[in-house]
């Protein structure tokens, strides 16, 4: 962890590897309702077992169609259903929000803005869409985004498909859309280490948020 200056906000990633969903779910709740003011934010870069997760907008023509033994767990997230499994990276945000100035709004296009950037580092031209929130490519999802704030401070975040299995997908609407072309890295030819990739997202990221910071603060 580095900061550039006193005021500059800085952010602590830790690399979690393969986690149950249920297990990161609890420590993101305990690590929100524990922190205090000063508490450093944190960039959480993590793998889940394959899982089926609800946010407070699924509905029930969203769930999957018949039972193919992938568990489905609700959450308290924002969004609707998506699909976790290896190969996929995701990063949990655990953030003061009112600290570093942002709504969640400004939030979502800066998790956006970073995966847009992170892939036009490959040459892969993305973008974000502020009517359904997420990373597109073409009229495909490759990231999805979901959030949940609480006393000021956020937690949840996105998910980036790199190299898994898609077929689950197929089960769902995935995000509440119906017929939605879901994407990952490995079909566009590009298939980095998820680890560094992971890095590499959460400096992005880091440096986006930073300067949503200076300009709150400016």
């Amino acid at each position: 962890m580095a900061k550039l200056a006193s005021n500059t906000p800085s952010f602590i990633i830790r690399h979690l590897g393969l986690v149950d969903y249920a297990t990161s779910y609890q420590a993101m709740q305990t690590f929100t309702s524990a922190r205090q003011p000063q508490t450093p934010d944190e960039i959480w870069l993590l793998q889940h077992p394959p899982v089926y997760t609800l946010g407070l907008s699924t509905k029930p023509d969203h769930l999957p169609k018949q039972d193919n033994g992938i568990p489905v767990f609700k959450t308290d997230r924002g969004g609707q259903i998506t699909y976790h499994a290896p190969g996929q990276l995701t990063v949990y945000t655990l953030l003061n929000l009112d600290r570093l100035g942002l709504t969640v709004r400004a939030l979502v296009r800066c998790l956006e803005a970073s995966v847009v950037d992170l892939l036009g580092a490959f040459d892969i031209v993305a973008r974000g869409d502020p009517k359904a929130p997420g990373v597109y490519v073409g009229g495909a999802k490759i990231a999805a985004i979901g959030l949940r704030v609480r006393r000021g401070c956020c937690y949840h975040g996105l998910a980036l498909n790199v190299d898994m299995d898609l077929k689950p997908y197929s089960a769902i609407n995935p995000c509440g859309y119906t017929g939605l072309t879901i994407l990952q890295m490995k079909d566009l030819g590009i298939c980095p280490p998820i680890d560094f990739l992971g890095q590499k997202l959460a400096e992005i990221l880091s440096a986006h948020l930073i300067d949503k910071a200076k300009i709150h603060s400016a």
